[in-house]
């Protein structure tokens, strides 16, 4: 009945009725369809993905759009009233829609264009738009756009909706939002900007392209300074501040945001590992990682990494000028070379005797004097150099192109390393990842070193053969013959293992055998106590099984590992025998969430809620972690003895043919690994102690500069008894000559 009144009464409707009862009934679905804009109160950006250090300092972000969302009182009101002044000068007294501006774009749509041209979009319309409707001009497009703004004015207030335009709005140069905006093109935050710089980017969401600085700054001045007239004729400055500011010279150019610490490497592995966990997501959820890292320890392992290769590269000579380069190519090129950390890149200009003159890119003259650079002496086979130079024109001439450093005051020669290092630094009690650096320059190469470089351990790895045998009941006074040793395999070649003194001490106690590294006595070790145990033994430190091999040549590190994996073995003898789990990522926030996630990581200790398993006796670990302080103080370690610390223990490694140099060591609470070597390997011609050691020295040095010592307590099963130095048998009584050793109690 009701259908067929309906019927009856739209039939006789007159055809004004009936065009009014459509346009009703299209206004009413257009509202009912009207998306739920309190939501907006609530809004999600996309922000990029930002790394920090523990001690909140910014690592790295990555994400296409570069937005940093920002309250509305973070905003200072110069640079709102910019935007106010450039946009929507009624926008604290319409009620979402500018009918001045409604009635001056029809008036243009009637008498002149026949289609949209002028928007006459209030920035209440621009957030409907913006964050619900695309930019196509078109009736249905602004009919949904003024319907949204009436509704966003009723549900949110002036300055919420101020705020979200000013975080949202499209800036150019993938910036979005003020905040990003103007450290894009000025590098510096809103609370620095000056008059000229906030109403150039005020100008700019009309035309993000044409209006650029960068890519069109006359149109860019143009439109900067019709905004500051606009906020003159508006009240919000003075005609004379806005013609003073009229003068400014644009300083605009684009700029990164600014990266407190350098942390690439570790930067790269967060974010692989939030990609992992939520695809291309985690670029655009505003999430911040703070990681372990303290930036004190990250810089100090920059710089030990940095220098330590440069003076590597240093004590092998100069492999001369890297390129020659006239003038014309390099005023063409020179802004674009790439410069490795501490080095710069300079064209030699004139050379002779004894001074040389150089330009550097940004166009400063140099001088290098002979007297600086007698190190640079040429490069000779086998990692040696020859003889001294006589004259700067022996070592670079015109047009040579070279690395320059900084040497206190003075300028010397330089030259990039071509071997490479890493260096991690973990706390032993959490595995929380302290320093990490995976190579010498990341932007030279994205090789991760300290995860990814499986290297040959050498003897960083005897002393976990060491504890092996301890565990199987040997003590530190037990003896082991150090002598020769030759076997044939079923091949029929011989092999023959040295010391690297290439001499036998004989008969040799177990602590003696590991402070001096001696191969002899790790070899006959490891026979003695049984290579199978051995290896199930190997395995509680978190190393795998088929990295070890089944043979003699696992005790003199003929294993690969990681800098990572030895470095949380290492901190097994630190902490006390308990295997931490070496973590990067302490926690996350998400912007306007809160907290997002939190580590738990386990930790060693006795009264710990989530306890590291015990990986070794409590005893063993003792013994080890005395033995190895025994190597700083009076073997192959002794170098770090210039730190004064009594609480340093650590391994000097060199694998065959010094292909790799090690150098791995703690105290109770940090444990350290450096490795240095070369991508495709070939021998260093140096050792351990003389390659990596002093960049471990150099480091511990800084991280724990002002610290107290800290050192691994005793555990109540370690006795302390004399013993023959010469027999390793324990005595009733003093006799001459007699030592004391440490014991687990039987």
């Amino acid at each position: 009945m009701l259908r067929k009144n309906i019927q009856s009464h739209w039939s006789h409707a007159s055809k004004l009725k009936k065009l009014i009862y459509l346009c009703t009934g299209l206004l009413l679905i257009a509202i009912i369809s009207l998306p739920n804009v309190k939501e907006l109160a609530h809004v999600q950006y996309q922000v990029p993905l930002q790394i920090y250090s523990k001690d909140e300092k910014l690592i790295a972000y990555f994400g296409e759009k570069k937005r940093f969302p920002v309250q509305l009182s973070a905003i200072p009101l110069t640079l709102q009233q910019a935007f106010i002044a450039a946009e929507d000068q009624r926008f604290y007294h319409h009620i979402g829609i500018d009918w001045f501006g409604l009635a001056r774009a029809s008036t243009a749509l009637v008498l002149k264009h026949g289609k949209i041209t002028q928007g006459a979009s209030t920035i209440t319309m621009q957030v409907a738009r913006n964050f619900y409707l695309n930019n196509r001009k078109t009736f249905a497009r602004k009919f949904h756009e003024i319907l949204l703004s009436l509704k966003i004015e009723q549900s949110l207030s002036k300055d919420q909706i101020l705020e979200l335009y000013l975080n949202k709005i499209y800036l150019g140069e993938r910036a979005y939002g003020v905040a990003a905006a103007s450290q894009v093109y000025y590098g510096k935050p809103l609370a620095e900007l000056s008059l000229a710089e906030s109403a150039m980017l005020a100008g700019l969401p009309k035309a993000p392209s044409a209006n650029n600085p960068i890519k069109n700054p006359t149109r860019a001045l143009k439109r900067r300074n019709y905004v500051l007239n606009r906020m003159a004729q508006l009240g919000y400055i003075s005609t004379e501040t806005s013609h003073q500011a009229q003068l400014a010279p644009l300083t605009a150019k684009l700029h990164a945001p600014q990266i407190e610490l350098y942390a690439p490497h570790a930067a790269e592995l967060i974010r692989q590992i939030m990609v992992k966990r939520l695809g291309e997501d985690a670029y655009t959820q505003g999430l911040k990682v703070y990681t372990s890292l303290e930036s004190p320890s990250q810089k100090a392992a920059n710089t030990a990494i940095h220098q330590g290769l440069i003076a590597y590269t240093k004590r092998h000579g100069f492999r001369g000028p890297i390129t020659t380069i006239d003038e014309e190519t390099w005023q063409q090129e020179a802004s674009s070379l790439h410069e490795p950390p501490d080095l710069k890149v300079a064209r030699t200009i004139d050379s002779n005797s004894k001074t040389a003159t150089l330009e550097l890119k940004n166009g400063d003259h140099i001088t290098l004097y002979l007297e600086g650079n007698l190190w640079a002496r040429k490069k000779l086979a086998q990692g040696y150099r020859g003889k001294e130079p006589q004259a700067m024109s022996d070592l670079i001439k015109e047009n040579d192109l070279v690395y320059v450093m900084k040497s206190g005051k003075k300028w010397v020669l330089a030259q990039a390393p071509e071997a490479q290092a890493s260096l991690v630094a973990l706390d032993s009690s959490t595995g929380a990842v302290k320093a990490l650096v995976g190579g010498y320059d990341y932007f030279m190469s994205h090789y991760n070193r300290i995860t990814q470089a499986k290297r040959q351990s050498g003897s960083v790895f005897k002393p976990f053969i060491y504890a092996s045998a301890l565990d199987q009941g040997l003590t530190l006074a037990s003896i082991i013959n150090d002598s020769p040793i030759i076997q044939q395999d079923s091949h029929q070649s011989t092999w023959r293992p040295k010391n690297s003194t290439e001499k036998f001490n004989g008969p040799t106690r177990l602590r003696q055998g590991l402070v001096l590294s001696r191969n002899l006595v790790s070899i006959r070790l490891l026979d003695k106590i049984g290579i199978k145990p051995t290896i199930a033994s190997l395995t509680r430190y978190g190393f795998i099984k088929e990295d070890l091999p089944a043979s003699l040549s696992l005790s003199l590190g003929a294993s690969a590992h990681t800098p990572i994996e030895l470095a949380r073995g290492f901190a097994v003898f630190a902490n006390g025998g308990q295997l931490i789990t070496p973590h990067l990522i302490d926690h996350i926030t998400q912007a306007d969430e809160g907290l997002w996630y939190q580590s738990h990581p386990p930790e060693a200790c006795d009264a710990c809620a989530n306890q590291a398993p015990r990986v070794l006796d409590e005893g063993t670990a003792y013994l080890m972690n005395q033995t190895l302080l025994d190597v700083i103080e009076h073997g192959t370690g002794r170098q770090a003895k210039s730190l004064k610390r009594k609480d340093l223990g650590g391994k000097t490694g060199t694998t065959n043919d010094q292909k790799d140099a090690w150098f791995i060591g703690f105290n109770r609470d940090l444990v350290a690994s450096v490795w240095v070597g070369f991508d495709q390997p070939k021998s260093l011609h140096e050792y351990g102690a003389q390659a990596a050691l002093p960049i471990w020295t150099a480091f511990m040095g800084k991280a724990l500069k002002n610290k107290p010592n800290a050192l691994l307590k005793r555990p109540a099963s370690i006795i302390s008894a004399r013993i023959n130095p010469n027999t390793g048998e324990k005595l009733q009584h003093r006799e001459p000559g007699s030592i004391f050793e440490l014991f687990k109690a039987s």
